[in-house]
């Protein structure tokens, strides 16, 4: 019952949207192009066209805080769902939004 409560947790969490293009390197080191749909400081939305996997664990570069570790939690449809492996810090959250969301 725990991990579904966590589940119900997770979907509850604020996600700012965003559109920013940015890359991703997967298990196998070869750097992907993502295009992050939302986020949150726990994790994010993007889409992408790599055959990510539940469970593969990538490195994305995120402005502000450079490189970060994340799981990919589901993928569908060329969307990928992540959690970071740190969650973003409070300070550093809205001027990783801001900078992901500038023109």
């Amino acid at each position: 019952m725990g991990a579904k409560l966590a589940t119900i947790d997770d979907r509850l969490v604020h996600r700012d949207e965003v559109e920013h293009r940015t890359r991703a390197v997967g298990p196998d080191a070869r750097s992907v192009t993502f295009l992050v749909v939302n986020i949150s400081p726990q994790g994010l939305m993007a889409r992408c066209d790599a055959p990510f996997e539940a469970g593969d664990l990538i490195r994305i570069q995120l402005p502000i805080v450079g490189e970060t570790g994340a799981e990919i939690r589901w993928t569908l449809g060329g969307r990928v769902g992540c959690q970071f492996l740190q969650p973003i810090a409070d300070v550093d959250y809205v001027p990783v939004v801001t900078a992901m969301r500038a023109r």
